[in-house]
């Protein structure tokens, strides 16, 4: 294990998403717009009428991967959570539909049903990043 202390956060954002509005490409132009490099993402619900996510298959390196897509159907946008590191962010989320719930990585393109609302708690952390280890996974990392 590695763990890594922050100063006191520097900012909270609330995000109010829109009816077709991109969760991931919002949460992009909050960092591009504000300039944020370090965060958590602390909570986020709503709902979809797209998604694409994936999830790992396997125990074994690489890992092998299953993407899931939802075209016009209507999700519940369970949960949003994750870090944004040196401005990139890594989010999981949680959906569910009439039947049962599904959870992985979100991917580029997931779409706002009726409304989503996500809470981003940046931070002061200097070197925090991404980069890939020796079995081909990105960790965080902070030098």
């Amino acid at each position: 294990m590695k763990s890594f202390t922050a100063s006191p956060a520097a900012k909270l954002h609330i995000l109010r998403l829109d009816t077709g509005d991109d969760l991931l490409g919002c949460v992009n132009e909050l960092i591009a717009k504000e300039g944020v490099q370090n965060a958590a993402v602390v909570s986020g619900i709503g709902t979809l009428d797209y998604c694409k996510m994936h999830y790992v298959t396997t125990t074994g390196f690489p890992a092998v991967e299953n993407f899931l897509t939802w075209e016009d159907k209507p999700l519940e946008l369970v949960s949003v959570d994750g870090v944004i590191a040196a401005g990139i962010p890594h989010l999981h989320g949680v959906v569910s539909d009439y039947d049962r719930a599904y959870s992985g990585h979100i991917e580029p393109g997931c779409r706002i049903l009726y409304l989503g609302e996500l809470v981003i708690l940046e931070f002061e952390l200097a070197g925090l990043h991404r980069s890939m280890n020796d079995r081909g996974i990105m960790e965080l990392r902070c030098e």
